[in-house]
């Protein structure tokens, strides 16, 4: 594991993270709810002040710390998750599956949604896990690449095979051993994250749309094109639509894709680069075709026949909001029992059917199909053979990596 990651943000990185506040995923909830962040001003400078402490970075801790675990004792769990990211009943007041691991193991979940964006709460935590630390937190969801980089810092622990039997057994292949926790050491996933290209039929007014070629080279695209604002998403599908692979890419593979991207930019073929707004200038048509999440189409879709999707043949990116357990944790085993949970195929069927994203439990289908049928059978919720071989992950990035990275994407998109 690496350490001493530098704690002071760059400007990049603070442009990256108010991008993620302002139009991110963080600026909707997993149910596409629009929701202002809170106190999102607050929380930049607050992260910022908390960079320019100097906190240092943990020492190097092979599996993490523990500390002495009261789960046979302490029968609870503190769960930390994303807003909307989980199943809830009419009422709009309980968790099903929550309260079903409750009833069968007597462990209660304490379940909090104070996830709002990965930086953020990263500022939270941080002082926290750096001073060696309890959290208050037995388990937190992260997506890939804050996973990969408390991973790194030997912020989170190594969890404990003998308690993740369904776990090991049910995670689909496509899900098993990214570059940044090989073996799934340190975490599972919660959902996974399809990044495809999205379009109006109406507006396209018979373009025909298959690849990002298409996109940032039809003239009568022009202006009606969107990309993302989160650069491992565009960048990844530009990549991919260039014959590289995102999991191997170079210095000059990416500014190769910044050079084509910023040749789009110049002559007005890329309208803006957006978070999850894209979705309101998609179904009115103020965008012909975009990239796009795939969990946002399978909501769109319910009530907007003119939009669809595509799969490149070059393939598409995936990523992942995983589950961790942080240093010093009370209830790590109780926190293992309620992953493996989730791995269970009925209960992943009943969290899938809810939030709409990719499941990463295998055997889900027969159990999704009893509680929606189109669901079941809509490979952005549960890809099959196929779809699941043309995805690609953007690969781990180093601090020096990620600092330049930002800065060039963040000139692209005048962020």
């Amino acid at each position: 594991m690496e350490q001493n990651e530098p704690d002071r943000l760059t400007p990049a990185q603070v442009a990256a993270m108010r991008r993620s506040f302002r139009n991110g995923r963080a600026s909707l909830t997993r149910r596409s709810l629009l929701r202002a962040s809170a106190g999102g001003a607050l929380a930049v400078g607050g992260l910022g002040a908390l960079s320019a402490c100097g906190i240092p970075a943990a020492g190097k801790t092979q599996g993490g710390t523990s500390a002495e675990d009261h789960s046979s004792k302490e029968k609870v769990v503190n769960f930390s998750n994303w807003p909307e990211y989980i199943d809830v009943d009419d009422s709009g007041k309980h968790h099903p599956t929550l309260e079903a691991f409750g009833r069968r193991t007597g462990i209660t979940v304490k379940y909090t949604e104070d996830i709002n964006d990965n930086n953020e709460f990263f500022g939270k935590i941080k002082p926290q896990l750096a001073a060696g630390q309890d959290t208050g937190r037995d388990l937190i969801v992260l997506t890939d690449w804050l996973a990969a980089r408390v991973i790194r810092l030997g912020w989170v622990q190594k969890l404990d095979p003998a308690n993740l039997p369904h776990a090991f057994a049910n995670l689909s292949g496509q899900f098993r051993s990214p570059d940044w926790d090989p073996g799934r050491a340190y975490s599972y996933p919660w959902q996974g994250i399809s990044t495809v290209i999205a379009y109006n039929k109406k507006a396209l007014d018979g373009v025909e749309v298959k690849s990002v070629s298409d996109l940032l080279d039809t003239p009568k695209l022009k202006g009606r094109v969107g990309f993302l604002s989160e650069m491992r998403d565009s960048i990844g599908m530009t990549l991919l639509d260039m014959g590289k692979d995102p999991a191997k890419f170079t210095d000059d593979d990416f500014d190769a894709v910044i050079a084509r991207l910023q040749k789009a930019v110049d002559k007005g073929q890329i309208r803006r680069f957006t978070g999850n707004d894209y979705t309101s200038d998609l179904t009115k048509g103020d965008l012909a075709a975009c990239v796009a999440w795939g969990g946002d189409i399978v909501q769109l879709q319910a009530d907007s026949p003119d939009v669809a999707y595509i799969i490149p043949d070059s393939g598409y990116m995936t990523s992942t909001d995983n589950m961790l357990v942080p240093n010093k944790a009370r209830h790590k085993a109780n926190a293992e029992r309620l992953i493996d949970f989730y791995y269970e195929p009925d209960q992943a069927a009943a969290l899938a059917g809810y939030v709409n994203y990719v499941s990463p439990v295998d055997g889900v289908k027969p159990y999704l199909e009893k509680i929606d049928k189109d669901a079941a059978n809509n490979p952005l919720i549960l890809p099959d053979k196929a779809m699941a071989a043309k995805s690609h992950a953007f690969r781990s990035l180093t601090q020096k990596e990620e600092t330049a990275y930002e800065e060039k994407f963040a000139k692209l998109t005048g962020a």
